[in-house]
């Protein structure tokens, strides 16, 4: 597959249904990160299209809150099934404007798929509860509600799939949503609007405004109709978006950064050991919010460990991910490439031993992408910089411990709680593991990636605000409680006043 895929020479806002120019009609060129070619233009959009798309879910929401919510799921029914019919292209596109080799590129777009049907399930759900009333001849119950236009802001790491994990639960329960996605990756946004258009959803129900994060996505924290806002990013920008909600009232969800680890006790199978941390730590070339970025080992297999994983880095083939033999793919673009450097000096003039890669890749294959090698630091320190901030690139650190009981001190000791994995033969390990590991996904025997879809996904801490993505959790975010008493006794009873 090729560039053919991509039909368009500069991308439109969606709004209302239609394909429409932005009001100050820039744009900004977005490149494979693999060889730098411009695959299409995405518009710099400006307030005024914030405005419209909000003025346009806002009416369309009122109506879409009265289908029925089986019927509302219907509709993701629909997009599932064209998800799955165009997986292929799908994926290959993905692999083009964000660079992850093509077969994380079709995970992730399965991951959408399996939402989709996920939540259309809700949409026979979305359930609340019946409680007995304290009263006589009174019922009482709580059910869901819309909350009304969702505002959510993705980023280009996972540019289908965590679209899918705010925009299905927000439809199926009766919003209407305005989505700003990172201008790195706006084709799988342009490939989803698509797709829901063609399912038959309402016109306004979905609206992309393609810009920054400063024009758009500001104003889309700030506008007053917009009652939640969804965001997946960075801290920084994470901890501003909370502040900002937060004046206005406004309900935030926050899913931000990780500084994972995998731990490696001294009975733990080896071979399985280094197979996760590989796959942890440099697949997506480290650029997730789960990635492992440190490793804390048993000092008794720390030797045995570096050797292994050292001997498979070797093996590790990098470059451009729609060739299937790869599994490295390239950094997202150089402002990253210059942050991962950033780290190869923190770490070394902190007094890591560097045992493998921490140079950007220039050879004549990778004159023309962002690329980086796989990165192996070893004697690492927990109050290392390389141990505590999130560095978004292939890079690991080793950290050595003497016990079970440090290591679980050392994976909490950072400011993060999103994912942590253990690797252990000893049951009892296992499950002290899981109570006290403060990460919101705890994996046993396995890296600290790949969350399921009917799961909550999210962190402590750091990581977030303690709302969810994924799962029936997800509902919480985009829905209000409402609580409903019907009082059938022909007489005013007065709760707690008038109870024997």
């Amino acid at each position: 597959m090729t560039k053919t895929l991509i039909q368009e020479e500069k991308l439109m806002n969606f709004i209302n249904g239609n394909w429409v120019n932005s009001a100050g009609n820039q744009f900004k060129e977005v490149k494979n990160p693999a060889n730098w070619e411009t695959l299409v233009q995405v518009p710099l959009s400006s307030e005024a299209d914030v405005n419209e798309a909000v003025q346009t879910a806002k009416e369309a929401q009122k109506k879409w809150a009265l289908v029925p919510a089986p019927q509302r799921a219907e509709v993701l029914y629909r997009v599932g099934m064209l998800m799955k019919e165009r997986k292929e292209d799908l994926s290959q596109i993905l692999t083009m404007e964000n660079g992850k080799v093509i077969e994380e590129a079709r995970g992730e777009v399965q991951e959408g798929i399996d939402m989709a049907f996920y939540m259309a399930g809700e949409g026979r759900r979305l359930f609340g509860q019946t409680t007995p009333s304290e009263l006589k001849d009174k019922f009482a119950m709580s059910v869901r509600a819309p909350v009304g236009v969702v505002g959510i802001i993705t980023p280009w790491n996972f540019p289908i799939a965590i679209a899918t994990w705010k925009s299905f639960p927000a439809i199926v329960a009766g919003n209407a949503v305005v989505w700003k996605p990172a201008t790195e990756t706006p084709l799988m946004a342009y490939e989803l609007a698509k797709i829901f258009e063609e399912s038959g959803l309402p016109k306004g129900v979905l609206n992309v405004v393609f810009g920054s994060g400063s024009e758009v996505g500001d104003t889309m924290v700030h506008h007053k109709d917009i009652r939640v806002i969804s965001f997946t990013g960075s801290n920084d920008v994470g901890r501003t978006i909370a502040a900002k909600c937060g004046e206005q009232l406004k309900k935030v969800s926050l899913e931000m950064g990780g500084k994972n680890a995998v731990i490696v006790m001294d009975d733990a199978d080896l071979s399985l050991a280094t197979e996760g941390i590989l796959w942890s730590a440099f697949g997506t070339s480290g650029q997730r919010c789960t990635a492992c970025s440190r490793v804390i080992v048993h000092e008794d297999v720390k030797e045995r460990l570096e050797e292994r994983l050292l001997s498979e880095m070797e093996k590790l083939t990098i470059g451009n991910g729609l060739d299937e033999t790869n599994k490295v793919g390239p950094i997202i673009n150089k402002g990253g490439l210059e942050k991962i450097q950033q780290y190869i000096k923190i770490g070394q003039e902190e007094g890591a031993k560097l045992l493998a890669g921490g140079y950007v890749l220039d050879g004549e294959e990778y004159a023309n992408g962002n690329y980086f090698a796989p990165t192996l630091f070893t004697d690492a320190t927990p109050d290392m910089k390389i141990a505590q901030e999130e560095i978004f690139g292939p890079v690991v650190s080793l950290i050595p411990v003497k016990s079970f009981e440090e290591a679980i001190e050392v994976n909490n000791g950072v400011e993060y709680g999103l994912s942590s994995s253990v690797f252990t033969r000893d049951v009892n390990r296992v499950f002290a593991a899981q109570r006290d590991l403060d990460t919101g996904i705890v994996y046993v025997n396995a890296g600290t990636t790949g969350a399921e879809i009917h799961l909550p996904f999210g962190g402590t801490k750091g990581t977030g605000n303690g709302h969810r993505d994924s799962g029936v959790a997800a509902l919480d975010v985009f829905t209000e409680w409402k609580a409903v008493y019907v009082d059938y006794s022909g007489k005013l009873q007065r709760a707690q006043i008038d109870v024997d």
